[in-house]
């Protein structure tokens, strides 16, 4: 569960999985990985509902960085804010005041 990295030897890349668990997304109809990586578009990159009730989506990263992220999921009464509880750590936003996840490549 949670974050799986992948490392390419021919490029300084690295592929990096995002699930979150059936238990998070319970009555979800959708869900958004957005972060510093695309801007923080709401909408850039949905993630798949796999049959377990999970959602996936896979990216390509430059290594060397860290990029803070969250999912956004969309439920029958609205959208709420939720982060990967298996993040490499946890910062702080200086503009909502809660913490966002943090992936290190």
């Amino acid at each position: 569960m949670g974050l799986q990295k992948r490392f390419l030897k021919s490029k300084p890349v690295g592929k990096v999985t995002f699930r979150l668990p059936r238990e998070a997304v319970t009555n979800a109809t959708a869900v958004n990985l957005v972060g510093e990586f695309n801007g923080w578009d709401k909408s850039a990159l949905p993630m798949t509902r796999l049959k377990n009730g999970e959602f996936k989506v896979t990216i390509d990263l430059p290594v060397g960085r860290e990029y803070c992220f969250r999912y956004l999921i969309s439920l029958p009464e609205g959208r709420i804010w939720e982060n990967d509880w298996a993040a490499d750590k946890y910062a702080p936003c200086t503009f909502t005041g809660v913490e966002n996840s943090v992936l290190v490549l």
